[in-house]
């Protein structure tokens, strides 16, 4: 059965209401245990593993970039990893707003437009339908995971309901 590209707008912006409300959760948390807003971005699972603004910094970015792409919009500008809480909050709400303006016909016989894009060491060509579906839907999950991951082994107070903050 085919599903069009355009439902991933709704996904992501999901994602992105996902990713507001743990993120308040967790700086709820931290000041209740003294910790800066600025520690608690800095939070890891691991040492070597990226921390929680970078986490943030992927989930505020492919919700906007990869729709722009596949619909063959101008991609937005990425925002870094540098920000503060209040910076992380006001990227997303940009995110769901950027999502909100998007139509159906952006999408529209888009999903074996092929796209190549420099994604760091490779530069791989794959129909539109592909990156979006497959490349960017799993890298917003993984990331929104890590992010959801980091903020749990770090004590605050969530569960699997908290990934559904606005209902299924």
């Amino acid at each position: 059965m085919p599903v069009s590209l355009f439902t991933f707008v709704d996904l992501y912006d999901r994602a992105l209401d996902t990713a507001a409300h743990i993120l308040t959760k967790g700086a709820e948390h931290a000041r209740s245990k003294g910790v800066s807003d600025a520690e608690m971005l800095d939070w890891r699972l691991i040492d070597d593993m990226n921390p929680l603004r970078f986490q943030l910094m992927v989930v505020c970015n492919f919700p906007r970039q990869w729709p722009a792409r596949v619909a063959g919009l101008p991609v937005p500008e990425a925002v870094g990893a540098d920000m503060d809480l209040a910076g992380f909050r006001a990227a997303i709400a940009e995110a769901k707003r950027y999502l909100a303006a998007l139509t159906p016909e952006q999408f529209a016989e888009r999903e074996e437009t092929l796209l190549t894009v420099d994604i760091g060491q490779i530069e791989p060509t794959l129909p539109a339908g592909r990156w979006l579906t497959v490349f960017s839907t799993t890298n917003v999950y993984f990331h929104l995971s890590m992010a959801y991951a980091i903020l749990r082994a770090n004590g605050v107070p969530i569960g699997k309901i908290d990934l559904f903050p606005t209902g299924l």
